[in-house]
C-alpha cells in the first residue's frame, strides 16, 4: 500500500488518498484535522481507499464531478452546513441518493441521533471512531 498526499491535508481543503489495489473509495467530511488523521489511519488498515475533504460543500462538489466513492463518512457538527444537510443534500439528488452516508459526532443527544437516522443515515457513530468500529462503517459499502 502507498500513501500519496498532493501536500495539502483536511484544513487546507484538499484531498488527500491512500492507494491500495481495487479498494473501495471511502470519502471523509471532515473538518477537525485530528479526527480526520484518526478515522483515515483506522480505515486504511482495512484496505479502503481515502479521499478527504473538509466540508459538506467541497463534498457536494467532489460527489457531483466524476467519482469512485461508496461510502461517506462525515462529521455532524461543522462550519456552514451539518453533516445532516449533506445528507440531505444528496437525498436530492438522483446521482447521489444511492451513496450510504454514516454520521459522526460528539454529540450524543437522541434528537440529532434520530433526525440523522430518520434522514437516512446508515449509522451515527459517537467520536471518537474506535478499531471496533470500522467493521459496522464498512459493512455499508
Amino acid at each position: 500500500m502507498s500513501t500519496s498526499n498532493n501536500g495539502n491535508d483536511p484544513k487546507g481543503k484538499s484531498v488527500m488518498t491512500t492507494i491500495t489495489n481495487n479498494s473501495p473509495w471511502v470519502l471523509i467530511v471532515e473538518n477537525c484535522q485530528v479526527d480526520y488523521f484518526v478515522t483515515s489511519y483506522l480505515l486504511r488498515g482495512h484496505n479502503v481507499q481515502v479521499i478527504a475533504v473538509q466540508g459538506p460543500l467541497q463534498a457536494l462538489e467532489l460527489l457531483n464531478a466524476e467519482h469512485n466513492v461508496k461510502l461517506i463518512l462525515s462529521n455532524y457538527w461543522m462550519p456552514n452546513m451539518t453533516g445532516y444537510d449533506l445528507l440531505m443534500e444528496m437525498k436530492k439528488s438522483p446521482k447521489l441518493s444511492h451513496l450510504p452516508v454514516v454520521i459522526t459526532s460528539f454529540d450524543k443527544s437522541p434528537e440529532v441521533v434520530k433526525k440523522c437516522l430518520d434522514g437516512g443515515a446508515k449509522d451515527y457513530i459517537i467520536k471518537p471512531i474506535k478499531h471496533a468500529d470500522v467493521p459496522r462503517i464498512l459493512s455499508f459499502i
